[in-house]
């Protein structure tokens, strides 16, 4: 790649990470539950308030790393990379949750109304992060490491990945309080919604951008 194109796809790499830490900071603001993703995360933050929900974050994603790293039996330079995205995204969801606090919606409406914008921002943020095609966020990542190890498609298995973290989450949530917080209908909504969003963007602008990098120069 050129250069002028190496610095516009870490640009949107970038952007696309800032724009998805917006959508988990919205939805952590929401009081219905984040994604799965952050799920784990957010309820440590919670449970556990030494750390921020974004440091939470940068842990649980190293993990996910290390994870790569056993499956594949050698470090590759995607995993550095990786490790790379998982301060800039820990950093960036703190910011995010910082610069939203006065958001703080009472009703149950208005929580609904916060939780579904969090849905297309963090859509959004994913579709960008994705076109960069510079590195994959931890999650997605290992996935994709784990799919392939047990002769899996990327698609049958995210479904049952996600499902385990939630699952894990509601456990941790039990313990902590006795009850569910952190991890609540929102966190279905986001797990059914995103998706589809994103398959939207996608037929919305996705293939405009894909034909504006592929003649990019």
């Amino acid at each position: 790649m050129k250069t002028k194109e190496i610095i516009l796809r870490y640009s949107m790499m970038m952007i696309g990470v800032a724009i998805m830490s917006l959508g988990i900071a919205l939805s952590i603001k929401s009081d219905l539950g984040t994604s799965s993703i952050s799920s784990i995360p957010y309820v440590l933050s919670l449970g556990i308030p030494y750390l921020t929900v974004g440091g939470y974050t940068i842990i649980f994603n190293l993990l996910l790393v290390v994870l790569q790293f056993v499956v594949l039996r050698k470090f590759e330079i995607k995993l550095f990379s990786q490790m790379v995205v998982c301060f800039i995204f820990g950093y960036f969801i703190d910011f995010m949750v910082w610069a939203i606090n006065f958001l703080s919606p009472v009703s149950y409406l208005a929580k609904w109304i916060v939780c579904l914008l969090s849905c297309f921002v963090l859509a959004f943020g994913i579709i960008i992060e994705i076109k960069s095609d510079i590195t994959m966020l931890p999650g997605d990542a290992a996935i994709s490491v784990l799919s392939e190890a047990i002769n899996m498609e990327y698609g049958k298995f995210k479904p049952l990945f996600d499902s385990s973290l939630v699952i894990i989450a509601v456990l941790l949530s039990l313990y902590f309080f006795g009850y569910l917080r952190g991890v609540r209908e929102g966190t279905v909504a986001a797990a059914i919604l995103v998706g589809l969003i994103m398959k939207f963007y996608q037929d919305s602008f996705g293939y405009k951008i894909d034909n504006y990098l592929e003649n990019f120069n």
